[in-house]
């Protein structure tokens, strides 16, 4: 079955401790929801470094990743339907969903 990277942008970290638990308890929610298509759960991620030719920029790039998840589904379609219920679209984040490709 194909597998396909969640890759999260954005969202807001929680102001409180209370605000962090619901929202913990929101992606636990979500992540059960989605049973065994789960590859990797992932992680959070910190800030990025960019490399090109020219050296490195440590500013996050022009779309900062967030963190990851990664899952198996029968399709794109069914890939995206699953992103639909991510928690982090909640807070103004994305959810960048690609297929990863056997090699």
């Amino acid at each position: 079955m194909p597998q396909f990277i969640f890759a999260y942008h954005g969202g807001g970290m929680p102001e409180t401790e209370e605000e962090s638990a619901k929202v913990m308890a929101k992606w636990g929610a979500w992540m059960q929801g989605l049973g065994k298509a789960t590859v990797n759960p992932g992680a959070p991620v910190g800030m990025s470094h960019t490399v090109d030719a020219s050296g490195v920029a440590e500013n996050g790039g022009a779309n900062p990743l967030s963190g990851f998840t990664i899952v198996e589904a029968g399709g794109m379609d069914a890939a995206t339907a699953m992103a639909k219920g991510c928690p982090i679209l909640e807070n103004g984040g994305t959810v960048e969903v690609a297929e990863m490709m056997e090699m």
